[in-house]
């Protein structure tokens, strides 16, 4: 068995002082740093959108966090984000990326927004990460990042529809939290799908905690 790590837009927009500031997203970093160290292959996905993005309120002269139909799908307005070659796009100051062996790209496409790391929200476009796995023997996956209740979730609901063996590290994550409870709907979600759901200390050995679904926002 050969387990990856996924890190998920542990990006500068998504932190404190960013443009779609995720509560608490730096905290999710030295968590990530400490746990790189215990997988052979550690992949990582940016959202990289381009600045006409059909996501983006803006461009539809609407306020962020409306809510349209969009081609046949349900679309959530966001601030402009994350836009190709913008500071807000890097990663977080802080993260340690010298063991990401390759960066996967999402929102790409103008047309559609792409929550997960493995697809476009309508499933039309794949972004390789997939594939690269398979490539690489990977079996399982764990998942961390930003945001639980968005690209977190949907990268794991993902990478567990594909046949990985899939676990999210909750206290490697941090959410949203749009809609009070989105967080803990989305565990309970990705709990329902099969998916485990630990904290670091599972990992480092320490006793098994006996949280699984998370009260309140965070992570």
């Amino acid at each position: 068995m050969t387990t990856s790590l996924i890190l998920v837009d542990v990006q500068n927009d998504f932190c404190p002082g960013g443009s779609l500031p995720v509560p608490g997203g730096f905290d999710v970093i030295p968590v990530i740093n400490r746990l790189q160290s215990l997988f052979g292959l550690v992949v990582a996905t940016k959202d990289w959108h381009p600045k006409d993005h059909s996501s983006f309120a803006v461009n539809h002269g609407k306020q962020p966090y409306e809510v349209i139909e969009l081609d046949g799908m349900t679309q959530a307005l966001w601030p402009a984000h994350c836009v190709q070659g913008t500071p807000g796009a890097d990663y977080a100051p802080g993260l340690d990326t010298k063991r990401i062996a390759k960066v996967f790209l999402k929102g790409v496409d103008r047309k559609i927004d792409s929550y997960s790391g493995f697809f476009d929200n309508g499933h039309k476009r794949a972004t390789g990460l997939g594939d690269y796995l398979r490539q690489q023997g990977v079996t399982d996956v764990a998942v961390v990042g930003l945001a639980t209740d968005y690209c977190v979730k949907w990268t794991a609901m993902d990478a567990q529809q594909l046949g990985f063996g899939t676990t999210v590290v909750l206290d490697a994550c941090r959410g949203v939290n749009l809609k009070p409870g989105d967080v803990d709907r989305a565990v309970e979600e990705m709990k329902a799908a099969g998916i485990r759901l630990i904290e670091i200390a599972e990992l480092l050995g320490a006793p098994k905690t006996a949280r699984q679904a998370p009260a309140g926002g965070a992570p």
